[in-house]
């Protein structure tokens, strides 16, 4: 009996043996799991929480430089356990630093997260010279001598910067364009006095191929390209594959410079010389053996109307000849020269044309030659007419001092030397009764002043006869570009012998002498005989 007691014990440790193994074990208190446990700011991380108080609200917590973050809040289940929730790291320094859940019931635990310093950039990919922005976030709290480096290839880079200063945070940001580098992905790094090169979480920035419209003198990339046909235009290739074969240069699809090369950085520079079109925009952009059209952003080149002139300068009754390009197809063109129409000339396909004319009468210096078109469209060039002074002409006739006519008014010839210019030549006569000059050269009070366009002399009209007296004369010679030449010296002339009331006083003087002398010597002794 007592045996069987022994053995219905032995059979009840036995169940109670085999039944405790499936019963759940006892849990001990809250905790929380993340993922991942370390990771640069601004980064995502999860966490999950377990054995809270049931249905409680749980506060999420982040302690970055000693200072308390609230993060997010989540409810529990039955269980007093919450599901994964996503975060962003703030800025912090680098090291260990805690994360808390605290369910506001008695319940709170925290687990360490350690801050790793990293790079972010502001754009993933872009063309040679895109300005992008770096930011170092993890570094350690006021970091100093800090090296932003961007590598050409796998060994060899570009230092960007060497002074950057973090802050209390462990954060720093610099901006810089992307320097000349073939196409691909290139990698961006730092180093700090407190952090090296293998513990900084590089960035990347990919180099797209990409071209460039610089402006001659100065050599700086152009915004908004323009030029007139006929231009020498400089273009420049970036971010293609080292030493990329076979580049050509597409003007409106049509290659204008082929066989061009890029170099061991994947750059190429060409000069083209803008095609014969009429005026709009048109598509500019490159194509190579492997960076192909299609990858790269095209540019938009404006076509202007121009117009040329050959010569550029010259004398009144030369031929002009007018060059215009990139003007609207199959239209008529006004040409005008300094404000008065010479000239309609029509444009070909290509919006070209090419007329001549004669130069008119013009003042020298520069004048202004423009052709215009439908729609407003008008250009401008500059003519310089010749400045060069005629020679001036020597006075023949009357000689200096000399007399002409007898008595009354007299009407001389005044000659002079013939004067020649390629501007042409006309005269200009001036006669006064006193040698009196202005600053110019010409008479304060000229009593004839004409202008002689045929031969080298001047008979005085009726109305300008010469009483009694003495002139003086000067000549200017005048080209067609209102050049001029000095006035000549004066020369003096005296207009008859006597002025003509004493003319008629001798006259008198004669007659009474013969009538008396009739009188005394015949008269008088017929009648003394008779």
């Amino acid at each position: 009996m007592r045996s069987l007691s022994r053995l219905l014990i032995v059979l009840v440790i036995c169940l109670v043996a085999i039944v405790l193994p499936a019963a759940p074990i006892q849990a001990y208190g809250e905790d929380i799991t993340l993922s991942p446990s370390s990771g640069v700011p601004g980064e995502e991380v999860r966490i999950r929480g377990y054995n809270f108080t049931d249905s409680a609200w749980v506060d999420i917590y982040y302690y970055p430089n000693g200072t308390r973050i609230w993060i997010d809040d989540i409810e529990t289940d039955n269980d007093g356990n919450f599901p994964w929730v996503t975060f962003t790291i703030p800025e912090s320094c680098k090291g260990l630093h805690s994360v808390l859940a605290d369910d506001n019931e008695g319940k709170s635990t925290y687990v360490s997260f350690t801050v790793k310093p990293g790079l972010t950039v502001s754009l993933a990919k872009g063309t040679v010279g895109t300005n992008v922005t770096v930011e170092g976030h993890g570094f350690a709290e006021d970091e100093e001598d800090i090296e932003l480096r961007y590598y050409i290839d796998s060994a060899d880079y570009v230092t960007i910067a060497d002074n950057i200063k973090a802050d209390e945070h462990g954060w720093w940001t610099h901006s810089f364009p992307i320097p000349s580098s073939s196409k691909g992905n290139h990698k961006i790094d730092a180093r700090g006095d407190k952090s090296s090169l293998y513990e900084v979480k590089d960035a990347t920035f990919e180099v797209t191929p990409g071209i460039n419209i610089l402006d001659g003198p100065s050599g700086s990339v152009v915004d908004n390209p323009s030029g007139s046909v006929g231009d020498n235009i400089t273009m420049t290739g970036n971010g293609f594959y080292i030493g990329e074969r076979d580049i050509k240069i597409l003007f409106a699809g049509e290659a204008v410079v082929t066989e061009i090369r890029a170099d061991d950085m994947g750059y190429w520079g060409e000069s083209f010389k803008v095609p014969e079109m009429s005026v709009g925009t048109y598509s500019v952009t490159a194509d190579g053996e492997r960076s192909k059209k299609e990858d790269i952003t095209e540019l938009s080149f404006q076509i202007k109307s121009d117009i040329a002139l050959s010569p550029g300068g010259g004398h009144v009754g030369m031929n002009l000849t007018v060059t215009g390009r990139g003007f609207n197809a199959n239209v008529d063109i006004a040409i005008v020269y300094d404000g008065s129409k010479v000239k309609t000339a029509t444009t070909d396909a290509k919006g070209t044309f090419e007329t001549s004319f004669f130069v008119p009468e013009s003042r020298h210096g520069v004048r202004q030659v423009s052709a215009g078109g439908p729609g407003g469209t008008k250009v401008t060039a500059n003519f310089t007419m010749e400045s060069v002074s005629p020679p001036m002409p020597v006075l023949i006739s009357p000689p200096d001092g000399g007399r002409v006519g007898f008595v009354g008014k007299m009407r001389p010839t005044f000659e002079w030397s013939k004067v020649s210019d390629d501007s042409g030549v006309y005269y200009r006569l001036q006669i006064a009764t006193s040698n009196n000059y202005t600053a110019t050269g010409e008479f304060v009070d000229p009593l004839v002043s004409k202008n002689i366009s045929v031969g080298t002399n001047y008979t005085l009209e009726k109305t300008e006869a010469l009483p009694y007296g003495t002139y003086y004369w000067i000549v200017q010679a005048v080209d067609g570009a209102e050049n001029e030449s000095g006035w000549t010296t004066a020369h003096s002339i005296r207009s008859g012998v006597l002025p003509l009331w004493a003319f008629i006083v001798i006259i008198i003087a004669i007659v009474g002498a013969i009538g008396a002398a009739v009188y005394f010597l015949i008269i008088k002794k017929r009648l003394y005989y008779y």
